[in-house]
């Protein structure tokens, strides 16, 4: 295992995890591009590039000079709200994008890893398995399912990880999280108003860029779930965050998703049954309650 490796949206949350992983073997090659100037300041051994990948030329360019064994494509837009909004910027980021790298991973026979979301269903009939039939209810699904649509149709080896509010601990963020927004907001002692009736498996970064990892190791082509094992409502998982920080929960209220009034719709009942990905990507069945404490124990080493 092993060989040339590209990373998109390599400033990312999921972007920095891969690059800080990969860049530790020495089997790997890695190109990380993203937009700006590079925010990783803890990996070493890689090579980075300021690409915005809605420039078809010089992404284009950028796959053919590197000849990449394997793509991991973590650009996207998911602000749900936003991608409601601005749906044809959303599109250029979440789909023309990908019909480039999709192009791309043809040509030089690579492996594509791509990331999804629960967001393509409709939240009626969750948890959801890799074969229930998708239905978004919101753009950013929409354009999500599109991109999912590509892969399936370009004759590529690719894997698609579809995946629920992901949180997680990286140089430099430029997006709050749902774990670090609760953590802080109650830290700051602001009263949080939390919706209790959208039930969600969140999933730490770490196990989802260890999907990735385990995709190419055992050469696992097709969709797989990747999440927490439980499923909760937001209000829950908040709750838990407080928990696990000792932190007060009186700062935290319960609320319908009616109250918020946001542009997009929400999914209600999403969350995934984990059984193919325990099986065939070996990844382990972790619960949010225990992956909140490696996420904690990362910020104490940090703080240290």
């Amino acid at each position: 295992m092993g060989g040339k490796l590209v990373i998109t949206g390599s400033n990312g949350l999921l972007g920095q995890k891969l690059v800080n992983l990969f860049s530790q073997l020495d089997s790997f090659e890695v190109t990380a591009i993203s937009r700006g100037d590079d925010r990783n300041e803890t990996a070493k051994n890689y090579t980075y590039k300021s690409i915005d990948i809605t420039d078809h030329i010089k992404l284009n360019t950028l796959l053919d000079d590197v000849k990449p064994n394997y793509i991991i494509n973590c650009a996207a837009m998911t602000n749900v709200d936003q991608c409601e909004k601005e749906q044809v910027e959303c599109d250029k980021i979440n789909v023309d994008a990908l019909k480039v790298i999709a192009k791309a991973t043809k040509k030089h026979h690579s492996h594509l890893i791509h990331i999804s979301t629960d967001f393509i269903f409709d939240g009626e009939n969750g948890p959801y398995s890799e074969e229930d039939k998708p239905n978004p209810i919101n753009y950013y699904g929409l354009s999500k399912l599109k991109g999912e649509l590509i892969l399936k149709e370009a004759q590529i080896n690719y894997t698609i990880l579809r995946t629920i509010l992901v949180y997680g601990l990286v140089d430099n963020m430029s997006k709050n999280n749902i774990v670090s927004w609760i953590k802080n907001g109650v830290e700051n002692k602001q009263t949080l108003t939390i919706v209790n009736d959208q039930f969600r498996m969140p999933t730490l970064v770490d196990d989802l860029a260890e999907a990735c990892f385990l995709a190419i190791k055992n050469t696992a082509y097709g969709i797989f779930n990747v999440s927490s094992s439980e499923l909760l409502s937001i209000y829950e998982a908040a709750l838990q965050v407080a928990e696990a920080f000792n932190l007060d929960t009186s700062y935290i209220e319960s609320i319908p998703t009616s109250q918020l009034k946001q542009p997009a719709k929400r999914p209600s009942k999403t969350g995934f049954d984990l059984s193919k990905s325990e099986k065939i990507l070996k990844l382990p069945i972790v619960t949010f309650k225990n992956q909140l404490q490696v996420f904690k124990n990362q910020l104490l080493k940090l703080e240290q």
